[in-house]
């Protein structure tokens, strides 16, 4: 019985500490670039949009197509590093405890 008090313990100690990461996801930022710094895209780590810059040279009328192709490759670069500070994060909050690969907390 004493175990399982500790894990019940264990477990909302780690709910504090999930919610406390969640508020400061909010305030990470990271930026995704394209086309050699062309497109440039910052979004907080948990992938909300923050701010988008296009270099003037894009703003043409016949190169549509190219700027909306940079703006989904710097979208997904920002994604990538949003999902790595993530991962981070959650390495650093669960520290030795095993979760399962593949559970999604978020």
């Amino acid at each position: 019985m004493r175990d399982l008090m500790g894990m019940m313990k264990q477990a909302k100690e780690l709910q504090g500490r999930m919610q406390q990461m969640q508020e400061e996801l909010e305030a990470v930022e990271v930026e995704g670039a394209s086309g050699g710094g062309l497109v440039t895209v910052r979004v907080t780590a948990k992938g909300a949009p923050k701010a988008v810059h296009i270099d003037p040279s894009l703003l043409k009328p016949d190169e549509g197509e190219i700027l909306e192709d940079l703006l989904v490759a710097a979208l997904s670069d920002a994604r990538a590093k949003s999902e790595k500070v993530l991962a981070e994060k959650m390495q650093d909050l669960t520290g030795g405890l095993p979760l399962p690969p593949g559970l999604k907390l978020f």
